[in-house]
């Protein structure tokens, strides 16, 4: 049986530890609440550089000593930033669990951010941020978000500005860690074969800076239906790759379990409606499927898809046939099930990884200040309704509250109201 343990330091600091005991190994995460909805225009995309920035060097050790250190014990870091977290994390054998601590520990507290390595990692920045600008799959869902969060942070992409990540200096980065880098926005989680006990005693031998307290607070947002519109954007790409979509419940949300079964579904997998519909009976748009990108107050929901110009009119008719569908008759209690335990599959495959049990872990608690045990994620799953699905269908499908972004060549022309 695995075990659980949390524990909240004077300064702030949360720990949380799950013993997996038939494991040898362990995933250890760094997390700060803090993440690209934090920022401002001035600063956008600061999140993330910061998190490249945390490589490259503290006051004990160059970038290569930290890759070093790690991967001669056959350990892997990363870091990962999203719009409301940023995430360091380590993984290795449970003996080196304490080297990969110190590691962690000495990045987020000693990084020296020396301007010439500013400079160099800019480029890499930019460079990232130009391949994003040359893959409209995912171009297509920052574009998105920027259009159905329009007033508040959450409209802005994380990878920030090419004019930002350019200008941000030394003092910028020291400022803002010293801000949003304190002791009540830290979660450290681990799982595996790990010893709570042991990694309350390295947070209190490692973490010896005063990080302080943030008393920001995010400007938290509802579900916010815009009118219906259409955007068009024009690039020189082959294929026209389209968004359907809206707002709609967030994870703090109890119907976002409903939300969850209806994208399923809708167009998770090559047995749901989407893909029956537009892929194997009509033969076109290679890739369709729906999607739920979730944040604390708020979620991010709809349909993408991609195919050729030729048949793009006709494969956003069908999608909206299978919204009208589901807006008007009651799916059957097989269906339902089926689309439940497609998710709840999903969900469980997904925990047979250590760092995805200690991704979860954490996210949790940011979410909810708990770490929510995986029967009750299902039961929430479970309690969905053949009526709910109706009910959320005619809530969430309603055309007029969608918004539908369009990326296509300048040549090809779209029906408008297709």
């Amino acid at each position: 049986m695995n075990i659980y343990n949390k524990t909240i330091l004077p300064n702030g600091i949360k720990i949380l530890s799950e013993t997996i005991p038939y494991v040898k190994s362990f995933s250890l995460g760094f997390w700060f609440n803090v993440g690209s909805r934090d920022e401002n225009s001035n600063n956008n995309g600061i999140s993330h550089f910061i998190e490249h920035m945390l490589f490259k060097g503290t006051d004990k050790r160059t970038a290569r000593r930290i890759a070093d250190e790690i991967e001669s014990c056959g350990g892997y870091l990363n870091a990962f930033t999203s719009k409301e977290h940023t995430c360091f994390y380590g993984r290795g054998l449970s003996e080196h669990l304490p080297k990969t601590f110190d590691v962690l520990a000495d990045m987020i507290q000693n990084a020296t951010f020396k301007p010439a390595d500013l400079k160099k990692e800019a480029g890499v920045v930019v460079d990232e941020l130009f391949d994003i600008e040359d893959n409209p799959e995912e171009l297509i869902f920052d574009k998105f978000e920027e259009i159905i969060y329009s007033g508040n942070s959450l409209s802005m992409p994380i990878i920030g500005t090419e004019k930002n990540v350019k200008s941000f200096s030394q003092s910028d980065l020291f400022s803002f860690t010293k801000e949003k880098y304190t002791a009540n926005r830290l979660i450290i989680a681990a799982s595996g074969s790990v010893n709570h006990e042991l990694i309350v005693k390295l947070t209190e031998k490692y973490l010896l800076k005063d990080f302080g307290a943030s008393g920001l607070k995010r400007k938290y947002i509802s579900s916010n239906n815009l009118p219906a519109q259409l955007k068009v954007i024009e690039k020189e790409i082959q294929q026209v790759h389209a968004i359907l979509g809206r707002t709609t419940y967030g994870s703090k949300e109890d119907k976002r379990d409903e939300a969850a079964v209806l994208t399923q579904l809708l167009g998770e997998g090559s047995s749901s409606r989407l893909f029956q519909a537009v892929r194997e009976r009509n033969g076109i748009a290679y890739q369709v499927n729906s999607f739920l990108n979730s944040f604390y107050d708020v979620s991010s929901f709809g349909v993408y898809l991609s195919t050729n110009e030729k048949t793009m009119d006709k494969a956003l008719a069908i999608i909206k046939k299978e919204f009208k569908k589901l807006r008007e008759k009651r799916i059957s209690e097989r269906e339902l099930k089926k689309a439940k335990e497609s998710l709840k599959g999903s969900f469980i495959l997904h925990l047979e990884s250590t760092t995805n049990r200690m991704m979860r872990m954490a996210q949790s608690e940011l979410y909810f200040n708990r770490v929510k045990h995986t029967d009750e994620i299902v039961k929430g799953i479970d309690a969905v309704t053949v009526d709910d699905i109706l009910k959320i269908s005619n809530e969430l499908l309603d055309e007029q509250s969608f918004i539908k972004l369009i990326i296509k060549s300048k040549d090809v022309l779209i029906n408008s109201t297709a």
